[in-house]
């Protein structure tokens, strides 16, 4: 396998995983709804119709992800998403770690730093959109 291959399917490799993952987050806002999230805007005096971005970053954006079109617009969108989420609810747990010696936020941290990468890095040949999208 080339080295091409290999970028390429570590590209795909990074999306499906983090497509999957955050779209289990937008699933469960699907059955159950955003009222938390409304909540949490309302305790921070923004407007409550803001919650319900919450379904572009974790419903959308993680499709795109998975199919490979519009790939870097998924990456950013879950970049914002992920950015409120640790402004809302994990805002004060930046300091905190975990009994183990986990930093408290390492989930968030590292949808944030997936992103990032997508975002940097494309799609990949195996993609819908083709390999610069």
């Amino acid at each position: 396998m080339s080295q091409n291959s290999l970028d390429d399917f570590a590209r795909l490799l990074l999306r499906l995983v983090l497509g999957i993952l955050i779209f289990f987050h937008g699933w469960a806002k699907i059955r159950h709804g955003i009222g938390g999230i409304e909540a949490m805007l309302a305790m921070r005096g923004l407007p409550a119709f803001l919650a319900w971005g919450v379904y572009l970053g974790e419903v959308l954006a993680p499709l795109l992800l998975i199919l490979g079109i519009y790939t870097r617009l998924g990456a950013a969108l879950i970049i914002v998403n992920m950015l409120v989420a640790l402004f809302l609810a994990h805002s004060g747990h930046f300091s905190h770690f975990t009994s183990s010696g986990g930093w408290r936020l390492e989930l968030q941290g590292m949808f944030l730093a997936a992103g990032v990468a997508i975002l940097m890095l494309g799609a990949g040949r195996y993609s819908l959109g083709g390999r610069w999208n």
